[in-house]
C-alpha cells in the first residue's frame, strides 16, 4: 500500500501545476469577454492553491485504478468520492458553486452522468483494444 501512496503523492506533484494554469487561462477568458471583470489578491490566491489541490487530487487518484486487490467496484467508487469532493471543495470555496443545496444537487447529477459517461467509454475502449490484441495473439 506504501507504494500506491508513493504513487499517488508523485502524480499529484507532477500533475498539480496544470490546474492554476487551466484556472488562469479561464480568468483571462473571463476578462477578455466581461467590460467589468477584476479580482483581489486574495481571491486569486484563493483559486490558485484551491485549483492546484484539485489537479494534484485529481492526477493521484488515478493510482485507484492501479490497486489490484481492490476490485473495480470499490476502485471507482473511491476515485469517485475523492475527485467529487475536491471538485465540490474547490467550486464553493471559489464560489464559483452558490452553497445552496439544489445547485449542489444539480452539480452532483451533473458530475455523476459525466463520470459514467467518460467511464463507459473508458471502458469500451480497452474492451475494443483488448479485444484486437486478442486477435493479434491467436
Amino acid at each position: 500500500m506504501r507504494r500506491y501512496w508513493k504513487t499517488f503523492l508523485l502524480r499529484g506533484m507532477m500533475f498539480g501545476g496544470f490546474g492554476p494554469i487551466i484556472m488562469g487561462i479561464v480568468y483571462w477568458g473571463l476578462s477578455l469577454s466581461l467590460p467589468q471583470f477584476s479580482l483581489g489578491g486574495g481571491e486569486v490566491l484563493l483559486a490558485i492553491l484551491s485549483t492546484y489541490l484539485l489537479a494534484f487530487l485529481q492526477a493521484g487518484a488515478s493510482v485507484f485504478n492501479q490497486i489490484e486487490e481492490w476490485p473495480i467496484a470499490k476502485s471507482l467508487l473511491f476515485h469517485f468520492f475523492t475527485l467529487y469532493v475536491a471538485y465540490v471543495g474547490c467550486y464553493l470555496i471559489n464560489t464559483w458553486l452558490p452553497f445552496e443545496w439544489t445547485v449542489i444537487l444539480i452539480f452532483t447529477a451533473v458530475f455523476a452522468v459525466v463520470y459514467l459517461i467518460i467511464w463507459f467509454t473508458v471502458w469500451l475502449s480497452v474492451r475494443h483494444i483488448s479485444r484486437r490484441f486478442n486477435q493479434v495473439l491467436k
